[in-house]
């Protein structure tokens, strides 16, 4: 199994996170990735549950991080 997360910026400057099934090895780690991440775009967090195959995690901050 690949542990995977696509970030997808758009127009709107929301950023969006998809992933797959983590592994348990990893999955702690990609937790503490996206909270950090989250931290540091603050901003609306939505996380929804897409059949149970994979989460979307979207930060809408109209600002940018360099």
């Amino acid at each position: 199994m690949a542990d995977t997360i696509k970030v997808e910026i758009l127009a709107d400057g929301t950023v969006s996170f998809k992933t797959d099934k983590v592994s348990d090895t990893n999955h702690a780690s990609a937790d503490e990735l996206l909270n950090e991440i989250q931290e540091m775009l603050g901003g609306e967090v939505k996380i929804e549950g897409v059949k149970d195959k994979h989460q979307h995690i979207h930060h809408n901050n109209k600002q940018h991080v360099h």
